[in-house]
Order: C-alpha cells, then structure tokens, then sequence
C-alpha cells in the first residue's frame, strides 16, 4: 500500500467499529481497510452507500454491473471480490467462469451481456453514454428505474476502485485462494494479488 493513512485523534472508536466490521464481514482483516484509517466516516458513508445501491436492486445485476465497471477499470482487488460473490452469494458460478473468460458477456443471455456491455462503458467513458446505449437496455426489457441502478452500481465501483488502486492496494492473498489457478489469473486485470 502506498498510502498509509494515521489514525486521528478522537476516531478511535469508528475506526475500531470499521476494522472489526471488515474483518467480521471477510473473516480475515482484508488489506484496503486500513487505507480508510484517516476517515472513518467516509469508511462508514461508503458502506452506507455500497448497501443502499446494493439494496435498492436484484444481487446478481449489481454484481454483474459491478464486476463490468472493476474489469473495465482494472481493478483486481473488485473484480476478483464480486466473482466471488456472484458464484457464493447469487450461487451463479457458471456465469461467473464466464465473465472471467469472456468480459464481453459474450456467453452470457442477451439481457445480461446487454448490462455488462452498458455497465462496462459507462465506468471508463460516461460522456459517450447515448440514446443508442440505452435504447439497447430498454429492448432487454429494463426500465429506466432499473438501467438507473446498474449506472449508481457503476458509479460507486469507481469510487472504491480508485480508491484502492491510487492507494496501491493489492487484492488479499486468501481472496486470490478463493479461485483456481486458470479464474486467478483471467482475474488479475490490475494489481496483482497479494503474495
């Protein structure tokens, strides 16, 4: 990590409550939480925001939304988390294989390589979304509500991508472990994980 944030004074609390959050969640304190020592309260706004958008729509598209936006921005660390959440969590390993062999979404139904697609662009070139792009959602049948959530999926995957990247935060080792030497390595599109 090439960031290493101090703690503040007076933050003892909220930073022990992250940490401990983090570590709950993983099972293992993962490498990134550290980077949010200095600003516990952006920590505790960014989960609060990762939740609410999460929340507000079907698991499996955020996690094809956000598994797009963290290829697209090449970031291993999100990549590699979301696959493992879309086959563990949404129980959709087959797809998840798929995205890693094929990030286009090529193998995928129409629907979904259609938000892959869509989700992809709008994390490295927003200002390039059309009419065009949209209109291909709305034939795959989402309403602008729901093409709406995969863009606030997208937008936050590039916050916390940034984040981590700038920070030089390398993917956890025991997440690497999570996946077969052939899906580790179609999954390391940035920083590589960590030794």
């Amino acid at each position: 990590m090439y960031i290493q944030p101090e703690q503040q004074p007076g933050t003892e609390d909220q930073v022990t409550d992250w940490y401990e959050g983090q570590e709950k969640a993983w099972g293992y304190f993962p490498n990134y939480a550290p980077l949010f020592a200095s600003r516990p309260d952006l920590a505790a706004a960014w989960t609060n925001l990762n939740l609410t958008v999460r929340g507000g729509m079907d698991r499996r598209r955020f996690e094809l939304a956000t598994i797009a936006a963290a290829r697209a921005r090449r970031n291993t660390y999100c990549l590699a988390a979301h696959s493992k959440f879309l086959r563990d969590v949404c129980g959709d390993e087959d797809s998840m294989v798929a995205l890693a062999s094929h990030p286009d979404g090529s193998d995928l139904d129409p629907v979904d390589q259609a938000i892959v697609l869509f989700a992809g662009k709008v994390a490295v070139d927003p200002a390039g979304i059309d009419a065009d792009d949209v209109n291909v959602l709305h034939q795959r049948g989402l309403t602008d509500a729901e093409i709406a959530d995969v863009t606030f999926a997208v937008a936050a995957r590039c916050f916390f991508a940034t984040v981590l990247d700038a920070g030089g935060v390398e993917a956890d080792a025991q997440l690497g472990a999570e996946f077969a030497p052939e899906i580790r390595d179609e999954l390391t599109v940035g920083r590589p994980f960590a030794g």
